[in-house]
């Protein structure tokens, strides 16, 4: 058995979760159920970023304590999981104090190694409350920041601990260019290497004027105290799950891998692993930057009145629906667009009429025609052709050519597409006339078919759809939980035997109205 641990950006606790949040964590959680069901030993890690000045200032206008704020929003997002039945293993949160101990570790481990890494520098300019970042020029449009157009800039001057990551330009060219899959996909590693190019400049590791945060363990040489910068608090939270600077936790450090926003992506392959090198430890093996998902090709905004309520998305067709649609419609490795008319429309044709229909009418012709027990049958050209579209479904989810989720719903929805086109092509209604032997041999041969592809198809899909899929795996007499499959015994999974059960419409036609914004 594999081990594999698997991440996700931790969530900044400044506000309620959004579609982006929940593309990312459901993109995440269909990694981890398809490794589990590789027979991997699998660790999901979730969590909240809950220090800086964000926060602080967030809940200085709401009239509370930030550990107030954060405890709420910590709740909100939880519970947003849950409903999306994200099978998180680990929930982390910056201010556990196992997390805090860890960072100061971290922070002294560097100290100790490279002491000259870290020193003393006065620092002026332009800070991005919403990044928790300083930014460049190439960063700086109209005087805004690009990824947070509606905020205004601070100018900010104060003498700071300073991280010395100039010093590791040579190995993170190195890592990117000699380890391609260290950083994928391929544009998000052209994107660094540019990066590199225009050359790295010294980052802040401490802040003053700031209270909520980790305070950072060396005083300046002034005496004053002062917190740590907070991406030198959140990106040790990989390493800090697992019990660093011990090895006590659950999981073990290096993370196979990190899946995070293409807005990240920076502190993700160029400041964390300059930092784990600095502290001469592993690096994750890789690191996945997915893209954005936009409303009707606008990039989602409060402030610019473009908004989605996620647990209204949710409630419009359930949540396995919800996921479904994201996955399918977003490309993995890029952007997309999320609207209600696209999502109904995938709703009705992929779900309701497609894969939904097909397992009603195959339960039902099961119990019309062999009372309900599935009937022993020979392999045909639909386990051949399904097992090529399986095969095209791993490539493309075992981490082989990435993590490509898209592509792997359009090969289990292939196999769905099949079995209806089989339904009509063998017309198991008419076999049901015949009384001689050879129909009934046929017909035994078509249902037994049918159920087969049923359990393949719930198979592939439980990554993804995990309610629906225990669904249609337990109306077709499959044993157990369908997540307790394996895909090592897909070819070999025999239906014969099954007690079918039919149950209500597992995708109900629906045709609701679009919300207004």
């Amino acid at each position: 058995m594999s081990r594999y641990f698997l991440t996700t950006a931790i969530d900044y606790a400044n506000g309620e979760p959004h579609i982006g949040h929940a593309y990312e964590k459901i993109g995440a959680d269909v990694i981890a159920r398809y490794r589990r069901m590789l027979g991997d030993d699998v660790h999901f890690l979730i969590g909240m970023d809950e220090h800086g000045q964000k926060v602080e200032q967030t809940a200085a206008q709401q009239g509370i304590e930030p550990q107030a704020l954060v405890d709420t929003l910590a709740e909100t997002f939880s519970a947003m999981w849950r409903r999306l039945d994200i099978s998180y293993d680990q929930f982390i949160r910056t201010t556990d104090a196992m997390h805090r101990a860890g960072v100061q570790a971290l922070i002294e481990r560097i100290i100790e190694r490279n002491p000259d890494d870290f020193y003393e520098k006065a620092y002026e300019g332009w800070y991005c409350v919403g990044c928790e970042a300083f930014k460049q020029d190439a960063e700086i449009i109209d005087g805004k920041c690009v990824l947070h157009p509606t905020r205004m800039l601070e100018w900010v001057e104060e003498r700071n601990w300073f991280f010395r990551l100039s010093k590791y330009t040579p190995f993170l060219r190195t890592l990117l260019t000699e380890r391609a899959e260290f950083l994928q996909p391929e544009s998000r590693r052209n994107e660094m290497l540019a990066l590199i190019d225009r050359g790295l400049e010294d980052i802040s590791a401490s802040r003053s004027r700031l209270a909520w945060g980790i305070p950072f363990p060396k005083p300046l040489s002034s005496g004053e105290r002062q917190t740590t910068y907070v991406w030198f608090d959140a990106l040790p939270n990989y390493l800090t799950a697992t019990g660093f600077p011990g090895q006590s936790g659950h999981a073990h450090w290096p993370a196979q891998l990190h899946v995070v926003g293409k807005d990240i992506t920076r502190f993700h392959t160029i400041i964390w692993p300059a930092m784990l090198q600095a502290a001469e430890l592993p690096l994750p093996e890789r690191v996945w930057g997915h893209g954005f998902v936009f409303f009707g090709g606008e990039r989602f905004s409060k402030s610019a009145g473009v908004r989605l309520d996620v647990d209204e998305a949710i409630s419009r067709h359930g949540a396995d629906a919800f996921r479904y649609f994201l996955l399918r419609e977003v490309p993995f490795d890029g952007d997309g667009s999320f609207t209600w008319e696209r999502f109904d429309d995938r709703y009705n044709a992929d779900l309701a009429n497609s894969w939904g229909n097909l397992v009603s009418r195959v339960i039902a012709m099961v119990e019309k025609y062999r009372e309900r027990i599935v009937p022993a049958g020979e392999r045909d050209k639909s386990d051949v052709s399904d097992a090529r579209d399986i095969e095209a479904y791993h490539s493309v989810m075992n981490g082989s050519r990435g993590f490509l989720l898209h592509e792997a719903l359009q090969y289990a929805m292939s196999c769905v597409g099949r079995g209806n086109e089989f339904v009509q092509a063998s017309k198991p209604w008419t076999l049901a006339k015949g009384t001689d032997d050879d129909s009934r041999r046929a017909l035994d041969n078509v249902l037994s078919s049918l159920v087969r592809q049923l359990a393949r198809q719930a198979v592939l899909l439980a990554p993804f759809m995990p309610t629906k899929a225990q669904t249609v795996w337990t109306q077709i007499g499959g044993r157990g939980a369908v997540s307790e499959q394996r895909f090592a015994q897909l070819a070999s999974l025999d239906a014969a035997g099954w007690k079918v059960t039919k149950g209500a419409a597992l995708f109900p036609k629906e045709a609701p109205q679009t919300p207004t914004m």
